[in-house]
């Protein structure tokens, strides 16, 4: 019920963001997701890859800073509402969305939000609850 997200430390600096995707791409990694955010001096780049320890040897041996996190990833009816549904599965429960981000692989069907919970067991517990569908790691990667 967990997938695994790679988080990259980057300098604010030009060029940084393309060195990170050329060394996956000469390595053969698939980015499925991602999400940057960023601050005066450096960046967060935070990925779901189809192969996440080859990725993290890869960056790591080009000289990035690399951090493995357990995250959540959901299938979320893509029409108005659909997020509302899965935030009120968790209202009440005293969770904690750290941060997320959101993916549509076919407008119109399903969109996958990918969470990152203070309290993961307590989520994945509340969602499933309440009926929501949560991806294996496996399901992801190969979207």
């Amino acid at each position: 019920m967990k997938v695994e997200q790679i988080s990259i430390f980057l300098e604010n600096k030009s060029g940084r963001l393309a060195e990170v995707t050329r060394i996956l791409s000469q390595a053969g990694i698939n980015i499925r997701a991602l999400s940057l955010a960023d601050t005066s001096d450096f960046g967060i780049l935070r990925l779901i890859v189809n192969d996440t320890e080859k990725a993290k040897a890869v960056l790591k041996e080009n000289g990035f800073t690399v951090g493995k996190t357990e995250v959540v990833a959901i299938e979320v009816p893509d029409r108005p509402g659909g997020l509302a549904g899965i935030l009120e599965a968790l209202e009440g429960k005293d969770i904690n969305v750290e941060y997320m981000y959101a993916f549509v692989q076919s407008s119109g069907e399903n969109a996958i939000i990918i969470f990152r919970f203070d309290e993961l067991e307590k989520a994945i517990a509340a969602l499933q609850e309440a009926g929501v569908r949560i991806l294996k790691g496996e399901e992801v990667y190969a979207l």
